[in-house]
């Protein structure tokens, strides 16, 4: 018998487990469509609602992050201990930032922040990817002035 406001635990399933997986093993941090799209085909049934619910399961359970809307959609993190993030105004790819440069980053801030002791920091940092950049996708990107290209 459980008592007021004790949750219950959530019983694993194929499907639960498969998403979680699915999640996980994905490095471009997916969007519940993307998950649905890759899974889809290998388990009758599935659905979209079934994929959000999940992840909204895994996000009270920190057993997934949400990072929030980018072009349109919500995106999701499997890694859930504390790092930070590049998302690509031009196309939208969200990418971990390397971690040596995570940990540079983590030491600078804890020195300068001498009277409050950080456990994670989770930042986010907008810019434009390699292959935007090198798609000039990005205006004005490749036209310097001081360069002859005729």
């Amino acid at each position: 018998m459980s008592m007021p406001g004790e949750r219950k635990a959530k019983k694993h399933s194929f499907k639960r487990d498969a998403i979680l997986v699915a999640l996980c093993g994905r490095g471009d941090h997916p969007s519940a469509r993307q998950i649905y799209e890759e899974l889809k085909s290998s388990i009758p049934g599935l659905s979209l609602g079934t994929i959000y619910r999940n992840l909204g399961l895994f996000r009270e359970e920190k057993a997934a992050a949400s990072l929030g809307v980018v072009k349109g959609e919500e995106r999701f993190d499997g890694r859930t201990e504390g790092h930070s993030h590049l998302i690509c105004e031009g196309c939208g790819k969200i990418m971990d930032l390397p971690p040596e440069l995570q940990e540079e980053l983590d030491a600078k801030l804890s020195f300068k922040m001498n009277s409050f002791s950080i456990d994670t920091s989770k930042t986010v940092l907008y810019g434009y990817c390699e292959d935007c950049l090198k798609d000039k996708l990005v205006p004005g990107f490749g036209t310097d002035p001081h360069v002859n290209t005729g």
